[in-house]
C-alpha cells in the first residue's frame, strides 16, 4: 500500500542491517523513532509539519515494516539499537541531532541520549519513562498488572499467533480498543499498521525486542544525570505505564520540562502531532534560554492549554 507524502525513502547499512528511514525537508536533524507496533508511519503529521525547519528523518526500527529482520533473537539489545542510531546520524553526514522518541522508540532515545550525550542536541520522549523509573516500578504490583504484555512476550510462538489470529485482530486492538476517539485510525490506516507487521520475520522481529527486555533493556546501569535537554510529554491515563513513572526523572535528567496532556493523547494508541504553535515555546530551539514553558523547567503538573497547543492533532 502506498502512502501518499512529499518524503523520500532511503537506507542506512549498519553492519549488514539494513535500516529503512523516510526523510523531508532540510536543516538540522531532527530523527524520529516510533513505538511499538508501529513504524515510520506512525510520525506521518509530524514529518511535514517539521520538516520546515528541520531535515527530518523518521526510521524504521530494526525488525519493523522495511528495515532488515535478523533471525537472531539476541539482535535486538540495547547495543543494538544504540548502534542503529548512531550509524543513521553519521549514515545521513551529521554529528548530532534533535532526538524524538515515543514508546519503545523512547527507551531508545533515552539508551542513546545516555551513551552518546554528544550527538542528542536535545531530546524529546513520549510516554516513555526513565528506564530506572520503569525498573524500580516492575517491583509493585500495579506496574507488574500494568505491564502483563512485557511477560506474554517472552513466550515462544503464542504471541505472533495471537497477532495473527483472526485477519491481526489483536494488533488492530492494540490501537483501537485504548481510544477515546474512534475515529482516530481509520480503516486504512489499520490496513497498514497490518501490512507492515506482516511482512515475513515482521512479528518475531518485533517480539523479540521484548525477548531482550529482562536480559538488556531493564539492567540497573547506575544511571548518572543526563544533561541532555529533554522534554517529556505524557498523556495522564495511559493504561500500560502509569502516570507516577513521571515523578521523580529530574533526579536523572538536569534540564528537564514535563508537559502532562490529558486522557492518553501522548500515549501512541492516540497519539497527537505537535503543532506549529510548539515553536512558540522552543522545545525544539537549542539557542533560547531557560524560561517557564520551554525546556529547562521541570512543569509535573498538568499544563492543560500548553498540552493542547503543542500537540493538537492525532496521528
Amino acid at each position: 500500500m502506498e502512502y501518499q507524502g512529499n518524503w523520500q525513502h532511503n537506507f542506512i547499512d549498519n553492519n549488514g542491517v539494513k535500516i529503512h528511514y523516510v526523510t523531508q525537508g532540510e536543516g538540522k536533524l531532527m530523527l524520529m523513532l516510533h513505538g511499538f507496533p508501529a513504524f515510520w508511519y506512525s510520525w506521518r503529521h509530524q514529518i511535514p509539519e517539521f520538516s520546515e525547519n528541520y531535515k527530518v528523518v523518521a526510521v524504521d526500527l530494526r525488525g519493523h515494516n522495511d528495515s532488515d529482520k535478523p533471525k537472531n533473537k539476541n539482535a535486538y539489545r540495547v547495543e543494538d539499537a544504540i548502534s542503529d542510531v548512531k550509524a543513521v546520524i553519521e549514515g545521513l553526514g551529521f554529528e548530532s541531532c534533535v532526538l524524538v522518541g515515543h514508546n519503545r522508540g523512547g527507551a531508545v532515545a533515552w539508551e542513546f541520549a545516555y551513551t552518546h550525550p554528544e550527538m542528542v542536541e536535545q531530546l524529546i520522549v513520549m510516554n516513555a519513562p526513565h528506564l530506572a523509573k520503569i525498573i524500580s516500578a516492575l517491583r509493585t504490583p500495579q506496574q507488574l498488572l500494568r505491564s502483563w504484555y512485557f511477560f506474554l512476550f517472552q513466550l515462544p510462538w503464542l504471541p505472533e499467533a495471537l497477532f495473527r489470529r483472526s485477519d491481526y485482530q489483536f494488533l488492530k486492538g492494540g490501537f483501537t480498543n485504548f481510544v477515546v476517539d474512534k475515529d482516530v485510525f481509520s480503516a486504512t490506516d489499520l490496513e497498514i499498521y497490518k501490512e507492515a507487521a506482516a511482512k515475513p520475520g515482521a512479528l518475531t522481529a518485533m517480539v523479540n525486542w521484548y525477548r531482550n527486555f529482562f536480559q538488556s533493556w531493564l539492567l540497573d546501569r547506575g544511571w548518572g544525570v543526563l544533561k541532555v535537554p529533554t522534554l517529556m510529554i505524557w498523556g495522564e491515563e495511559d493504561a500500560a505505564l502509569g502516570k507516577e513513572l513521571v515523578a521523580g526523572t529530574e533526579n536523572y535528567v538536569e534540564n528537564l520540562t514535563v508537559r502532562y496532556v490529558p486522557g492518553r493523547q501522548a500515549d501512541w494508541r492516540i497519539s497527537t502531532r505537535f503543532s506549529s504553535r510548539s515553536r512558540k515555546y522552543r522545545f525544539c530551539d537549542s539557542s533560547s534560554k531557560s524560561q517557564p514553558g520551554q525546556i529547562g523547567t521541570t512543569t509535573p503538573t498538568s499544563d492543560r492549554p500548553l498540552a493542547r497547543q503543542a500537540l493538537h492533532r492525532r496521528l
